[in-house]
C-alpha cells in the first residue's frame, strides 16, 4: 500500500459529528471496519459519530497524595503512616464529594487517581446523574479555588469506570507501576462510604416514600369525590 495525502474535516449534522476523510492519490484505503470494503483514488466519505453528553467531569491534579510529596531536609522521604495517609485521604474525598452534590447536584460516582503519570496524577471524576448537573459545574469550577490552587475542571466522555481502571492494579499485580496509563482508582474507607453513598439512598428511599404517600393521597381524594357523585346521584333520582 503507497502513502496517500489525507485531509480531515469535523461537521455537525443535526446531533451528530460528521467526520469527513478526502484521499488525494489513488491508493486503496478501507472505509469501514469491515476488511472487504476499499475506496480508490481521490475520494470522500463521511463517518457520523453520535455527540456525546457526558455526566462526567475531570478536576485535573486536584489531589496531592502526602506520601508522594513528604521529604525531609536531606531529600529522603520521610514516614507518612498508612493510617494517617487513610485519613488525609478520606477527608480530601468527603469534602469535595460534599461539595459536588450541596453545589451543583446528585453525585452518581466519583473516583481518584492514584498514578503518577502527568496526565493523570491527582485527577478527581465525578460522575453526576443528570448532564446538565455536569455542565454547571464545569463552568463553575473553572472559577475557583482550591487548597491555593486554581481548579482545572472539564468534561469528561468516561462513564464506566470498570472499563477504564487498571484491573492488574486491582489485584496487586500491575508492573507499570504508579506511570501505568489506566486509571488506578484509590479507594476510601467502608465507613465514608457507607456514609456518603448511603446518605444517597436514604434520599431515594424518602422520595420514593414521598410519592407514596402523595399517590396514596390522590388515591383516597378520588374515591371521596366518587363516593360523593354517588350520594349525589342518588339524592337527585340520577344515574
Amino acid at each position: 500500500m503507497s502513502s496517500a495525502n489525507l485531509r480531515f474535516t469535523f461537521s455537525t449534522r443535526g446531533s451528530e459529528l460528521c467526520l469527513t476523510t478526502s484521499c488525494e492519490v489513488g491508493v486503496v484505503i478501507p472505509i469501514t471496519d469491515q476488511p472487504s470494503t476499499f475506496s480508490r483514488c481521490s475520494v470522500s466519505w463521511s463517518h457520523l459519530i453520535p455527540l456525546l453528553s457526558p455526566q462526567t467531569i475531570a478536576l485535573l491534579n486536584i489531589y496531592r497524595n502526602p506520601q508522594n510529596n513528604a521529604q525531609s531536609a536531606d531529600g529522603l522521604r520521610s514516614a507518612v503512616s498508612d493510617v494517617e495517609m487513610q485519613e488525609h485521604y478520606d477527608e480530601f474525598f468527603e469534602e469535595v464529594f460534599t461539595e459536588m452534590e450541596e453545589k451543583y447536584g446528585e453525585v452518581e460516582e466519583m473516583n481518584v487517581c492514584d498514578n503518577l503519570g502527568d496526565h493523570l496524577v491527582g485527577n478527581v471524576y465525578v460522575k453526576f446523574r443528570r448532564e446538565e448537573d455536569a455542565e454547571k459545574a464545569v463552568m463553575d469550577l473553572n472559577n475557583r479555588w482550591f487548597n491555593a490552587q486554581p481548579i482545572h475542571a472539564e468534561l469528561s466522555p468516561v462513564t464506566d469506570f470498570r472499563e477504564a481502571c487498571c484491573r492488574q492494579y486491582e489485584m496487586g499485580e500491575c508492573t507499570r507501576g504508579g506511570f501505568c496509563n489506566f486509571m488506578h482508582l484509590k479507594p476510601i474507607s467502608r465507613e465514608l462510604r457507607r456514609e456518603l453513598y448511603g446518605r444517597r439512598r436514604k434520599r431515594h428511599r424518602s422520595r420514593s416514600r414521598s410519592r407514596e404517600r402523595r399517590s396514596r393521597s390522590r388515591d383516597r381524594g378520588r374515591r371521596d369525590r366518587e363516593r360523593k357523585r354517588s350520594r349525589d346521584r342518588e339524592r337527585s333520582g340520577r344515574f
